[in-house]
């Protein structure tokens, strides 16, 4: 056996030193590892060997990408080139839009953790409509209420929690806590950044999509990474327009949609269990059999029709009895699903769309389905003033509809509502409740997933035994295995 580190992602200005320095001809590309890795399956060669190959005739490795991924169809050799981007000045709208990218990699700044400042993007949408001035004036009020929003819940955070504020080491843990709630007065043209790791493969996707979006701010985007990428990569990035296809189906489908009765938004149920694998219990039951016992799966199904009560509980406790905090349950439980409709506040579903491994489907944000106030705003008497700012904010946006209904949500805030639509499997539904139901977690995300585990349980009992977040786990799994004495 022989491992080789074939290369690893270092920084770009590193890389454009080295390249000032040395004499070496060729460009410096991650299309070589691509064209190498390409040939592996039809060259007697070393990885080792095809990799010097490909570095020696630069011209001949985009070559033959072009052809194995473009004429072949082999996407994937795309996949081995990776690109690490600084994502800088976007709004959090266009971030909703760039996350939706399942296969690649974010790190964002955090609201939960870092004090923003006055930055915000004023989108060309409303400057073209010459309401810039009613916009920023809007967003600047929301931006100084946020400021004296902290200046009022850091103390009534170091007050509520005075244990902890003894010791100086939670000081930014709790100052966390008051920006988290703070944040929510703050709206989604605020300015971030975010740092970004993307194969070619799904780098000219997602050119393709947002260059397809009717936000100017999206299509400006995907300019702007094309123009830092193209160069670098030219044999695995080709096809970067949008198509009609990337275009027009969705305002095709919102075009019917729309035409549909519209009943007043019910605000009844933030979370709600719409359905799931029937006989769920039995399905994953049969999944543990099929992956351990050689037998066909219809076999294994009617085994697991056939067990009592006892024994199919057995079966699994024996796939969580080795289990810890920090384990992913096994993947058998992928073979069973949930769909839930959610209604959460913007803040809630910037962390919810990190749960890439789930299916998710969203609508417009919607002042109709109300914000979300934080409990600490009513304990400190904030309540009112922060729902007058909604309605301020409520009506810049209903002004700003009228006219372009896809720019009205840069003004909403973070505390604005929308529903979504979320299909997961039982062990993706497992890695929600150990980040998302733990005490550690973020108030208003945590709620969102203890609602979803509460209605998840009854419909796979077994399946579900050991989920919970990580504070609860070592509780939970004692119920599963009490000591005997």
């Amino acid at each position: 056996m022989k491992i080789l580190l074939a290369g690893y992602n270092i920084d770009y200005d590193l890389i454009r030193e080295l390249k000032d320095r040395c004499v070496y001809g060729q460009d410096l590309t991650p299309e070589t590892i691509s064209a190498a890795y390409a040939r592996i399956s039809r060259s007697p060669k070393a990885v080792d060997e095809l990799r010097r190959d490909a570095r020696a005739e630069v011209d001949k490795a985009r070559k033959s990408n072009r052809n194995i991924v473009f004429d072949m169809g082999h996407s994937s050799v795309a996949e081995h080139a990776v690109f690490n981007i600084d994502v800088i000045g976007v709004s959090r709208l266009l971030v909703e839009e760039i996350e939706k990218f399942r296969l690649c990699s974010y790190t964002e700044k955090s609201q939960r953790y870092v004090l923003f400042d006055k930055d915000f993007v004023v989108p060309e949408e409303i400057r073209r409509l010459e309401l810039a001035g009613v916009f920023t004036e809007t967003v600047e009020m929301q931006n100084d209420f946020y400021a004296r929003l902290y200046e009022e819940l850091r103390p009534y955070v170091f007050e509520q929690n005075k244990a902890l504020a003894a010791d100086p080491a939670n000081k930014s843990m709790l100052e966390g806590w008051a920006k988290e709630d703070a944040r929510y007065a703050i709206s989604l043209s605020t300015e971030t950044q975010l740092g970004m790791t993307i194969n070619a493969r799904n780098l000219e996707l997602m050119l393709r999509r947002l260059s397809a979006l009717p936000l100017a701010e999206a299509r400006l985007y995907s300019e702007k990474l094309y123009e830092v990428t193209r160069d670098i990569a030219p044999s695995l990035i080709r096809y970067t327009e949008a198509t009609d296809y990337d275009r027009l189906t969705r305002s095709d489908l919102r075009a019917i949609g729309q035409r549909l009765d519209r009943p007043k938004a019910s605000l009844a149920a933030t979370v709600r269990l719409i359905s799931a694998t029937r006989d769920a219990d039995t399905q994953a039951a049969a999944a543990l059999l099929f992956s351990t016992s050689g037998l066909d799966y219809s076999q294994c199904m009617r085994q697991a029709k056939k067990m009592s009560t006892r024994e199919r509980k057995s079966l699994f406790k024996a796939a969580f009895k080795h289990l810890q905090p920090y384990d992913a349950v096994l993947r058998e439980l992928e073979n069973v699903d949930l769909h839930f409709e959610l209604v959460m506040s913007a803040s809630c579903f910037a962390q919810l769309k990190r749960h890439r491994m789930a299916t998710i489907m969203t609508q417009d944000y919607d002042p109709a389905l109300g914000v979300t106030v934080p409990p600490a705003l009513r304990a400190i008497g904030r309540q009112k003033d922060f729902q007058n700012l909604m309605r301020k904010t409520n009506r810049v946006y209903d002004l700003i509809k009228q006219k372009n209904p896809e720019a009205a949500a840069y003004v909403l805030t973070n505390a604005h509502r929308k529903r979504v639509f979320m299909k997961l499997n039982a062990r993706e539904l497992y890695h929600v409740a150990r980040l998302r139901a733990d005490a550690h977690a973020q108030w208003d995300i945590r709620v969102l997933a203890e609602k979803m585990l509460r209605q998840a349980r009854p419909v796979m009992p077994l399946t579900l035994m050991a989920a919970c977040g990580k504070d609860g786990f070592s509780a939970r799994y004692a119920s599963i295995f009490p000591k005997r004495s």
